[in-house]
């Protein structure tokens, strides 16, 4: 994955502010079929292993920690060869984390989160096309774009790439961020695991949503839209099975990844020094649900060509009279 995509991102962005104002100068068209372009904005939110609320760890929405929202960014394009149906290509970049110290201690199951103590963080990129579908344009009453509000559906296929980090506590008390996969906390790629193979950084996803579209003007738009995005993985946090035996760290790592795999792949003796219990071969995470993550973004977006646009009506003055 480019890791110059942050750079690249803030350059389009900056090209699709601009390229309305170029478009409508310059008069270009893209021929039969309607284009849009535009950028999106919101918060976005990891659901796996790690955090949570009261209780036995639950999918969606009942263990977002909203105290870790980041930020997604975001841009895309639209094809339509007609108002109701939609073909899409966005990218996005955000940030995804997950830290058991959010799972308050009530009394309930989810203090066996607070105890366990591991927290990530990734940095994620994704880019994903799929189809748009528009059911009520069926219904509308006029022609032309202005005024109109379209909720829509969403169903794609697409690909992210994320990195987890933990943070480890030196001896001096200094904190630093530790890349995880190298580090095989749960025996990943270890003879003696041998149903634990190693999981890729880059990963297929489906995302699946939906939104609404309000045209202020023929050629623009502004949006909501609730984006998830289904995985294969139960890796993103690094998290998923039992704990492993430590002393094979220092078999398959260097003495410096051994020290930080120690500590990064059992720290309930942080949150408590006093604790003593045999923890290796039991839970560490959950393999019976994959992890995903999921977005709220504000849409806004300019329709480049077609019939109702500054363009449109421009070509249509343009063309010589026709006679009957």
């Amino acid at each position: 994955m480019n890791l110059r995509f942050p750079k690249l991102f803030w350059v389009c962005s900056i090209a699709f502010l601009l390229l309305p104002k170029y478009i409508f100068s310059q008069s270009v068209t893209f021929g039969g079929g309607k284009f849009e372009v535009g950028l999106a904005l919101g918060p976005m939110f990891f659901l796996g292993d790690l955090g949570g609320n009261r209780g036995i760890g639950k999918t969606f929405i009942k263990d977002v920690d909203l105290p870790l929202t980041k930020v997604n960014k975001g841009f895309f394009v639209n094809v339509y060869p007609n108002e109701w149906l939609g073909f899409r290509l966005s990218a996005n970049q955000g940030e995804l984390e997950g830290d058991d110290a959010q799972a308050k201690n009530q009394g309930g199951a989810e203090r066996f989160r607070l105890y366990r103590n591991l927290k990530f963080r990734s940095v994620l990129w994704d880019a994903y096309t799929g189809v748009e579908i528009y059911p009520t344009v069926f219904f509308e009453e006029y022609d032309g774009l202005a005024k109109k509000l379209r909720p829509y559906g969403f169903l794609g296929v697409g690909v992210f790439h994320f990195n987890p980090k933990g943070e480890y506590i030196a001896p001096d008390g200094k904190r630093m961020w530790v890349e995880l996969k190298p580090l095989r906390l749960e025996g990943q790629g270890m003879a003696e695991y041998p149903d634990r193979k190693e999981y890729a950084l880059t990963q297929v996803m489906i995302p699946m949503g939906f939104g609404f579209k309000y045209y202020l003007q023929e050629n623009f738009f502004i949006g909501l839209e609730v984006m998830h995005r289904k995985t294969f993985t139960d890796y993103i946090d690094d998290v998923s099975k039992k704990y492993i035996d430590p002393r094979y760290f220092d078999v398959y790592l260097t003495p410096q990844q051994a020290q930080w795999a120690r500590q990064l792949a059992y720290r309930e003796n942080l949150y408590n020094p006093s604790v003593n219990r045999r923890y290796i071969n039991t839970q560490r995470g959950d393999p019976k649900e994959n992890d995903a993550y999921f977005s709220g973004l504000l849409r806004m977006g300019w329709r480049l060509n077609g019939a109702n646009t500054p363009n449109g009506r421009a070509k249509r003055q343009l063309r010589c009279p026709v006679f009957y």
